[in-house]
Formats: structure tokens, C-alpha cells, sequence
């Protein structure tokens, strides 16, 4: 299974036989509260609001949506709605977060907590699946934002995460590029032997359920010909499915430039902790979100 666009992804989620249970995170916000009540309508989600309830129905009331006041979850601060959400989780009363109103660094304290938290072994990364209108199928970039310079260890981890997460989708060998610069080994670029290692390490079974290319550039992941013309075989080339970029810096500007210039949609959320994070930016439009809690939808099981 591979999907074109995201519409494909909304219908898959909305045959599904249970609507998941997103825990929202001082959700006394307008943006968040839009982009969950219209992924509520679509059959996409179940709401667990958490936060100042008054801020909370007064938004609802602006937005006319009927909602059970009573099920919404008072707390006093943005600390105390952090905790709640990730206690939900581990009760068992959502299936997963997403950030409201609240720093990133509040929400994420909660989520690694040592002894109340729900963080895993596997490293923390952000994926990022856009629909871009020139590529004939939903792509992943990652991590452009959580780790800011991946080792290879951490790379790997990264990797891992977002495989899991297609997997979670309903692919059944999804497709990697370790981009670089350029499609050959050069020990002063230590992304290129990263790349290198990593291809390797699938090749071996050390890293599973995928079809791992790199290092590989931009230009010969997405133009069969470029690749024909250079000699260069891959399945990989015209057929990715996950960009795994070397570093933060790298997959944030890819993000962003695909979304200004190409007219790209995204959806992104963080992986690494036992259920995902719909974890968008200030910035965020109601449409990223919604489709960020489709994307989270479509993984948990």
C-alpha cells in the first residue's frame, strides 16, 4: 500500500473500526481546537480535552461546537495539563498527544519523565510527510525537528522511527534516501560514510523492513534519467518514500521551502515515546494541524 495524497490517508483512517482518542494538551487554543473538532466531524478522532475549561468552552461556543462540558478535564497550569495528557496515555484513555497551548519543553519534561512518563528506548525524532503536487506519492523528511546533529547510531534510530511509522500505515517495504550532497563515499563528508553504513546495515538485516539508499543527492533520488545518465541503479531513485537528511538544519529548510515554493501540505509529528506527538509549530496552520492529527490517527492501533 502507498498513498498518492492525503485525502487517500483521511479515507483510510475514516474506514477504520474505532475512532482514536487524541489527548489535547492545554487545549484552550483556537488553531488546535478547529483542526481537532473538524478531524471530530470527519469521523477521524474522539477528543479528551485538557486545560482551563472556561477558555475551553468559550472557544467552542465561538466556534459552534457542541461539545460535553463535563467530560472536559480542568487543570490550573500549563504543567498540570502536560502531566494529565501523558497519564491518560498510560491509563489507557487516549491514544495519543498533541500539544495545545503550552512550550514544547513543558509537554516533552512530561512526556520523558523517568517515572510518570512514556518515553522509550529509540530516540525522539519529528517526521514530516508532505504532499507535494510535482511527486506522485506522499513523502517523509526527517528529522528536521528534534535532533540537530544526528550521530550515526542516532541516524539509524531516526531512521527506524519513521519505518515503523509507514509500517504502522499499512506499507509494506517502505522506500529510504540518506541524502547527501553527492552519490559517492567521501570520508571528509561524514554523511556520505553515514550513508554508506546505513545502506549496509539494511543490507545485513540490522535494519528491517525497508530498502535503505544512500549516500545518494537530491538529484538522483527524484529524476530517474539524472541517475540513468550518471550509471546509477537503485530502486530507491524516483520511488522514496522517506528522505533521511543529515541534519536539522537540512530537513527544516527542505520543509519549509517545499511548503512556500512548490505548494507543498504538511503534516508532522514527533515519534520516539510510546504513542505519537502532534507536536506543531506556533506558526501552524488549522490545515497542518488536522492533517498532522490524520497522520497520528492513521499509525495508532
Amino acid at each position: 500500500m502507498e498513498f498518492k495524497n492525503f485525502q487517500e490517508l483521511i479515507d483510510s483512517v475514516q474506514k477504520s473500526q474505532s475512532k482514536k482518542r487524541v489527548a489535547v494538551a492545554a487545549a484552550h487554543d483556537e488553531h488546535t481546537l478547529e483542526a481537532v473538532f473538524k478531524a471530530y466531524e470527519d469521523k477521524l478522532v474522539e477528543p479528551v480535552l485538557v486545560g482551563d475549561k472556561n477558555k475551553i468552552i468559550q472557544i467552542l461556543n465561538n466556534l459552534n461546537v457542541e461539545f460535553d462540558h463535563e467530560s472536559i478535564i480542568s487543570v490550573e497550569n500549563d504543567i498540570q495539563a502536560a502531566e494529565k495528557t501523558v497519564e491518560l496515555i498510560n491509563e489507557k484513555k487516549a491514544d495519543f498527544i498533541m500539544k495545545g497551548k503550552l512550550q514544547t519543553a513543558d509537554l516533552l519534561k512530561a512526556v520523558v519523565n523517568k517515572e510518570k512518563g512514556i518515553r522509550t528506548e529509540r530516540i525522539m525524532s519529528h517526521l514530516a510527510i508532505l504532499e507535494v503536487p510535482s511527486y506522485h506519492k506522499l513523502i517523509a523528511v526527517t528529522d528536521g525537528g528534534m535532533v540537530l546533529y544526528p550521530t550515526l547510531e542516532e541516524k539509524k534510530q531516526i531512521l527506524e522511527n519513521a519505518v515503523d511509522i509507514f509500517i504502522a500505515m499499512g506499507y509494506q517495504c517502505p522506500k529510504v534516501a540518506v541524502l547527501t550532497a553527492v552519490e559517492t563515499v567521501n570520508p571528509k563528508m561524514q554523511e556520505t560514510l553515514d550513508g554508506d553504513t546505513l545502506k549496509k546495515m539494511n543490507q545485513s538485516g540490522e535494519i528491517k523492513n525497508c530498502i535503505v539508499e544512500g549516500p545518494i543527492s537530491a538529484d538522483l533520488t527524484f529524476n530517474k534519467e539524472s541517475a540513468k545518465i550518471k550509471g546509477f541503479e537503485s530502486p530507491v531513485t524516483g520511488e522514496a518514500d522517506i528522505l533521511l537528511v543529515p541534519n536539522i538544519a537540512t530537513g527544516n529548510i527542505m520543509s519549509k521551502i517545499l511548503l512556500e515554493l512548490a505548494g507543498a501540505t504538511m503534516a508532522g509529528i514527533v515519534l520516539g515515546a510510546k504513542v505519537p506527538i502532534v507536536l506543531t509549530s506556533r506558526g501552524a496552520t488549522t490545515q497542518e494541524k488536522y492533517l498532522s492529527l490524520v497522520l497520528s490517527a492513521s499509525t495508532v492501533k
